[in-house]
Order: structure tokens, then C-alpha cells, then sequence
């Protein structure tokens, strides 16, 4: 998919140079599955949601309200929604939703690799699903929810139109510098910047970003050399393997998940230096307990990933001067900033 076919950006939205760095943190809240196994519509259990109140604890500790973007499993199973409910009840953290389409009814599609990725689904039944969805969250918590992030980074080219009928005014889903064609059939993110910008029906609607940003001194060319990673020359030269290796060019990720708190400090600090004042820390929920995902297999493991999280934190908010924001906080801030940028990062 294009560009052109995704939420395309109006112009990026940044804040002044003397504000303080914001830290947005969200949990991609889902029930556990095999990954790399396939689609399964049977695999609902969200037992490993007995590890989030250990996570919920260092949010406290540092005054982090999360974002828990929830898919269908955790939305209809209690075992999945009742201690965040009480979370967001005690204002300690904001629920959104999270389309998982082969566990997320109305169940029409084929539960493919290429259907994994929502915005690849017709948009009458893309609809259908986050409607049900929006309506079991709403059941569920109390609270309709505003914030959406597919599942999969799966924007297509009618989410926009989809989330603006059902009364949407957040997307977290854009995955910047990556294109997920080549692996089955997902979006192209590479021309994406790590910045908020408006979209959808004037404007009214605010895409907030994972953090994910090319480092080296080749950074300035990164989306043109992900391009020409995927010629035939390219992927014969393993161009993204020799670059990174080299030190020439890397795409680092804010997330804890197989990346270092050295790597959180270096992409950081690189988004600062070219004047990005809002970065996303993101993860999946099953992480929160050993055995559900490849980056916590162990007790050890998890003791690892919870300290990785405490030490950014630590470091963002304490070193670095920053704070910890909501995507409505983001929005007022970014409302009563002074300019609109239109470049790319």
C-alpha cells in the first residue's frame, strides 16, 4: 500500500524547542498466541495478564499514565479487563482499542497472514469488527474508547474513513521507516516520520507514532536505502545486515522487546537533536509475564525487561527533564504550540 493510501500526513505537528520532552507509553493489551505460528481463532486465553499489575506498578511509581490498547479477548474475558478497569477508574491510565481481526468478530474472513493486518480487510467488515469491538470496550469499562491502534501496524487505505464514522480521534498505529509488504501483505510506513500530525475529516483527527527512527551517519538517507534494500541487489547484499553492522545505518525501536537501554538512550537522543519532542515507549502485554513472547522467556528475563522499562523511565523523565503524557494531554499541548512543521525527521 502507499502512502497516499494510509492515514496520509497533513503536516507534521511539533512542539517549541524549550518544551520539555514527552514520554507517551503504550501497551498493545492482547491475548497470547504463537508468533511466527499462524492465526488461530481459537487462541483467546489471556492468562498472562496476571503480570500487569507488577508493570502498572513502576507506572505508578514514576507517574505514567499508560495507554492500554485492548483487543477483543481482553475486552470480553474479566481475567483480561477487570484490574485495568480499575485502573482507569483511579485515573491511573486511559483504554483504548486494538483490532485483532481473526479473534475479533464478525469472523468472515479468512484468518490468513495478509487478513492479519486489518486495513487489508474490506471496509464494511473492517467496520463491522471495531464497532463490535468498540462496543464490548465500552461495555466493559464504562468508557467509550477514542484511542485506536490496529493490530499488526495494519492500516489500510479505509481505516481513516472507518475510524472518523465511529467517532475516533486517536491513531497509534503508523510504524515509521519500516515496509511490511515484502514480509505478507502489510503497509508501507518507510517515508514515515516519528512525529505527530493531524488527519482524517479537516483535520480533526491525531496521529501519534511509535517511536522508530534510523540512526548513523547514513540516517538522512534511510527511507532511499530501505528502498533499494529491497531490490534484488539489494537483498542479494543483505544491505540492512551490512549497514547496521558496519554502524553506517540503523532503525532503532522504543520498545524493550530485543532492544537495549543503550538503544533507547541513542534513538532518543537523535530525535532530540533533530527537534522531535514526543517519543512513544511500547510493548506487548504478554511480555509482562515469563514464557508468552520471545523477548521474556524466563523469570530472569522479565526481572531484565522490568528494568529496562524503570531505567528509561528513570532516565527520560529525571536526566532528560521530561514528562509523561496522554494523547489528549499531547493534543493540548500541541494545540497551544506555536507552529506546524511540514518536513520529515
Amino acid at each position: 500500500m502507499s502512502v497516499a493510501s494510509l492515514l496520509a500526513p497533513r503536516a507534521l505537528l511539533r512542539l517549541p524547542a524549550d518544551h520539555p520532552p514527552v514520554l507517551l507509553v503504550v501497551i498493545d493489551t492482547e491475548e497470547e498466541f504463537e508468533w511466527g505460528a499462524g492465526f488461530f481463532r481459537e487462541k483467546t486465553s489471556v492468562r498472562a495478564m496476571r503480570g500487569i499489575p507488577r508493570l502498572q506498578a513502576i507506572f505508578d511509581e514514576f507517574g505514567i499514565r499508560p495507554v492500554y490498547v485492548v483487543d477483543y479477548p481482553i475486552a470480553t474475558q474479566r481475567e483480561g479487563f477487570e484490574a485495568l478497569r480499575a485502573y482507569q477508574q483511579e485515573g491511573r491510565a486511559v483504554i483504548g482499542s486494538h483490532l485483532h481481526p481473526w479473534v475479533n468478530p464478525p469472523f468472515e474472513e479468512e484468518p490468513t497472514p495478509r487478513n492479519s493486518y486489518p486495513g487489508n480487510l474490506p471496509p464494511d467488515l473492517l467496520e463491522r469488527k471495531l464497532r463490535v469491538l468498540t462496543d464490548a470496550i465500552t461495555e466493559s469499562f464504562g468508557q467509550r474508547p477514542d484511542i485506536y491502534k490496529a493490530g499488526r501496524y495494519g492500516l489500510g487505505p479505509g481505516t481513516e474513513e472507518v475510524l472518523a464514522r465511529l467517532r475516533y480521534s486517536y491513531d497509534l498505529s503508523v510504524c515509521p521507516r519500516v515496509d511490511l509488504r515484502p514480509d505478507d501483505g502489510g503497509p508501507d510506513f518507510l517515508d514515515f516520520a516519528p512525529e505527530p500530525y493531524r488527519f482524517g475529516p479537516e483535520g480533526r483527527m491525531l496521529e501519534i507514532p511509535l517511536t522508530a527512527a534510523f540512526v548513523g551517519p547514513l540516517a538522512r538517507w534511510g527511507s532511499a536505502i530501505g528502498r533499494a534494500a529491497q531490490q534484488p541487489w539489494g537483498r542479494a547484499l543483505s544491505l540492512p545486515a551490512l549497514l547496521a553492522g558496519s554502524g553506517a545505518l540503523r532503525r532503532i525501536r522504543l520498545s524493550p522487546e530485543g532492544v537495549s537501554p543503550e538503544d533507547h538512550r541513542k534513538v532518543t537522543r537523535a530525535l532530540l537533536s533533530r527537534g522531535v519532542r514526543i517519543v512513544t515507549f511500547s510493548f506487548h502485554s504478554p511480555s509482562a509475564t515469563p514464557g508468552y513472547t520471545p523477548y521474556v522467556a524466563d523469570a530472569a528475563a522479565l526481572d531484565r525487561f522490568l528494568d529496562c522499562c524503570r531505567s528509561y523511565f528513570a532516565w527520560f523523565l529525571g536526566e532528560l527533564g521530561g514528562v509523561s503524557l496522554t494523547p489528549g494531554e499531547i493534543r493540548t499541548r500541541l494545540e497551544g504550540a506555536a507552529g506546524v512543521e511540514s518536513s520529515r525527521v
